[in-house]
Formats: structure tokens, C-alpha cells, sequence
């Protein structure tokens, strides 16, 4: 069952220790036994373009491309489980229902098809939205992600899993920040990495712990070549989560589809690179949209 939540102007209370994002309307659905949080921005009159934020993240961290996006889409962002504004049930969590969730996001609005950008773990929903439930995508963005875990991921993904349960999260924002950025880019500490501090921080360890498990059986090695959208994969040239590796294992696997490495970036490299990542966005779409008018 699907109930809507509304909200309208109000603003939401803060359960302790969440981000919830103020906004014109932010509503949640009831998608199963949690809800999930979404919110619109942009012109009504515009195509919908759906947003996957990343493992430990929230719907905040695509504040660089709002300009882009906004000037061209009407923005669909949400917040998957366990993250930002969402429910955090206790696991186990899949990528299947992690997709779910989306998918009762766009059922709900009366949405579909849409076009869809995800990054990291946001990017593995989008592919298992657009190889399992075609027609629903119009285009797909897939930002520094993989289609299958290595075996030294999943172990790693172990340990960080551990330590949340015993020492919350805390103990994980610097490493994690440290992962997605590169040296310089930390170095210099520009104000917005106080907001993906402050996401990893006040993500619940239920929904910490409920992703990464889902992460862990990712394995879609024999689904992405049936994606038969436009497709863009981007990727951060020094990405060490997500390398440029398993970015070109997915371009090409996926017949017709573009990818962008960008210089000077790491795994959240619409934050680190910001003008060259909605360069790259902005001539995809510029050819996905000639593609429709021929």
C-alpha cells in the first residue's frame, strides 16, 4: 500500500540525530512497512529527471547540479532507506527493494518514464531499474558505480559495517571523506564537505548497515547489457571505490553508451568537479533530446 504523507510549506520535526531537507513540499510514501522521503524542484512543465544519492549521503549532495538540472528538468530527489529524511527499518536491505522503493515513488506521482541519474549505490539502483522494469527510464546517468562487488569490497564493506554497530558513525566520516575526495580537494576544505560530513554523521546505522549488506550481493553482470536506453556513465578519474575499471565494464556492456572520465576527481565527483561533471550531463542530454526531435 502507497499512502501519501504530505507536508506542504511546513516545516518537518527533526527526529534526533536526522537531516531532514526544508523545502516548498516534502512529502513521504508509505512503500511497505517504511516511508520514503522525496521532494520536487523545478518548473512543473519541464520532463522529470530522477536523483540516487550514494551509500551515507542523503538527497543534499546533488547541490551542485541543482542549477543545471533545475534549468532544464523538473527535479525528482530522493532520499533512499535509511538515509536523509527516509524511514531506517532494521535490515536486511536489496537492491531490488531498494528499486522498489523508487518505483513507488513514480507510481504514486503517476510518473513514467523518467529520466534517472544515481551515483555510487544510486547508480546500482538505476541500473537494476532500467534492466528489470523497462519503459520506466528514459535515460540513465550512471555516476562512479559497478555492476558487481569484488571480493576485497565486500570485506572492507564488512569491517565498516562493524564498526558502525559497535561505534556508530562517527569513527567513519573522516575515512569516508577521505575515500571520496582527493587529497587536495580535502585539503583545501571547501564549505561543502561540512554537508557530506554532516550526512555520513547523522546517517542511521540501521540504514548504514541495511545498504551496505545489499551492496554486498550487487551482481549485475548479466542484466546490464539488456539496458537499451541512452545511457552516460561518469566517473572521477581517481575514484579508489568505484574505479574507472568497473566504469568501462558497464559502458561497454551497455550498447551505444557514453563515458566521461573526469580529471582531478574522486568518488563523488559531481562535488569535486562540478563544471566538468554538468558539462558531460548537459552534452548528454543535449543529444538525447536531438535523438527524440529526429
Amino acid at each position: 500500500m502507497i499512502v501519501l504523507a504530505p507536508f506542504g510549506g511546513a516545516t518537518l520535526a527533526r527526529p534526533p540525530g536526522r537531516v531532514i531537507h526544508e523545502g516548498i513540499r516534502m512529502p513521504l510514501i508509505a512503500a511497505g512497512a517504511h516511508r520514503v522521503h522525496f521532494r520536487f524542484d523545478g518548473p512543473e512543465d519541464r520532463p522529470v529527471i530522477l536523483l540516487a544519492h550514494s551509500l551515507a549521503a542523503s538527497m543534499a549532495m546533488w547541490a551542485p547540479q541543482m542549477p543545471y538540472l533545475t534549468s532544464r528538468f523538473r527535479v525528482l530527489s530522493v532520499d533512499m532507506r535509511g538515509h536523509g529524511g527516509s524511514d531506517a527499518p532494521e535490515g536486511p536491505y536489496h537492491l531490488d527493494g531498494l528499486a522498489d522503493d523508487f518505483r513507488a515513488v513514480l507510481a504514486h506521482l503517476g510518473l513514467g518514464p523518467v529520466d534517472f541519474m544515481g551515483l555510487s549505490m544510486g547508480g546500482m539502483i538505476g541500473m537494476t531499474l532500467a534492466a528489470k522494469h523497462p519503459g520506466l527510464l528514459r535515460s540513465v546517468v550512471l555516476c562512479d558505480t559497478m555492476c558487481e562487488v569484488p571480493e576485497a569490497f565486500r570485506t572492507a564493506l564488512d569491517g565498516r559495517m562493524a564498526l558502525a554497530r559497535k561505534d556508530g558513525m562517527e569513527p567513519l566520516v573522516e575515512p569516508t571523506v577521505e575515500r571520496w575526495f582527493t587529497p587536495p580537494f580535502v585539503a583545501r576544505n571547501p564549505p561543502i564537505l561540512d554537508q557530506v560530513r554532516a550526512d555520513i554523521r547523522n546517517t542511521p546505522v540501521a540504514g548504514y548497515v541495511g545498504c551496505c549488506g545489499a551492496i554486498q550481493t550487487l551482481d549485475l553482470r548479466d542484466h546490464v547489457a539488456g539496458i537499451a536506453i541512452p545511457t552516460l556513465v561518469i566517473v572521477g578519474r581517481d575514484d579508489p571505490a568505484t574505479p574507472v575499471a568497473a566504469s568501462v565494464v558497464i559502458h561497454r556492456a551497455i550498447a551505444g553508451s557514453t563515458l566521461a572520465v573526469l580529471d582531478e576527481a574522486s568518488h563523488l565527483s559531481n562535488i569535486e568537479q562540478p563544471e566538468a561533471f554538468d558539462a558531460a550531463l548537459a552534452a548528454f542530454h543535449d543529444r538525447h533530446a536531438a535523438g527524440e526531435a529526429s
